[in-house]
């Protein structure tokens, strides 16, 4: 069953044409019905799949503190003062986000001619950062293990290895990582055919292992 059609990125085309808070509230229930509810009914159908994938990671489908993003930009602080967002998207992190700022998590990201999805830590604090390093740097053969599997870790990088860590280490090159993720594109085509649903829970497990390794590097249940 496709969850989302080409009406999807359709309403997100013309918004980012009409990115003005009179022609969102004309166009709510365009945007309810082809955008929010179908992206909400994926995060239900994907529940169990994450379940299987580790039961310490949520799919939440409520419509505001779950795990869609809000389509509302936050304007304070920036200089472009567009009201919305032109993509969607959907977190599905770990059961103690509400008790640490910094947890590995699942992600999909939905927008006309970008869109992926995937896993790992993405802009986490120094504490959990260090962890992650820590683990890297003391279970090199762990850290090894997780590469075997085919995935590609990306995230910004420092110059030069943190401070306490060698430079000399295998595996630097991780060490030198601000964030730590690895991510699956997708089409637009991909998106909107029957299998989509099959496809992302395949990019989670082929993010999984990284997953993993992080989530136990906090001290946290897989």
């Amino acid at each position: 069953m496709a969850h989302f059609t080409p009406a999807f990125f359709g309403f997100l085309r013309d918004l980012k044409r009409h990115n003005d808070r009179d022609w969102f509230a004309a166009s709510r229930e365009r945007y309810m019905t082809d955008v929010e509810w179908p992206l909400l009914q994926f995060i239900e159908d994907f529940a169990p799949r994450l379940r299987a994938i580790s039961p310490a990671y949520v799919a939440d489908r409520r419509r505001m503190g779950g795990s869609m993003f809000r389509i509302h930009r936050d304007t304070r602080f920036s200089p472009d003062k567009s009201p919305f967002k032109t993509w969607m998207a959907a977190r599905f992190p770990h059961e103690a986000r509400r008790k640490l700022k910094s947890v590995p998590t699942f992600y999909v990201h939905l927008a006309p001619g970008e869109c992926f999805a995937g896993g790992g830590v993405y802009h986490v604090e120094m504490p959990a950062l260090t962890a992650i390093r820590r683990r890297i740097a003391d279970a090199p053969d762990e850290w090894t293990t997780v590469l075997g599997t085919g995935l590609v870790v990306q995230g910004e990088q420092l110059k030069r290895a943190p401070a306490g860590f060698p430079a000399t280490h295998p595996h630097v090159e991780d060490l030198k990582r601000k964030n730590l993720y690895t991510l699956t594109a997708f089409t637009e085509e991909d998106v909107v055919a029957d299998d989509f649903l099959d496809r992302f829970t395949a990019a989670c497990e082929r993010a999984a292992p990284l997953v993993r390794f992080e989530t136990e590097a906090l001290g946290l249940r897989w």
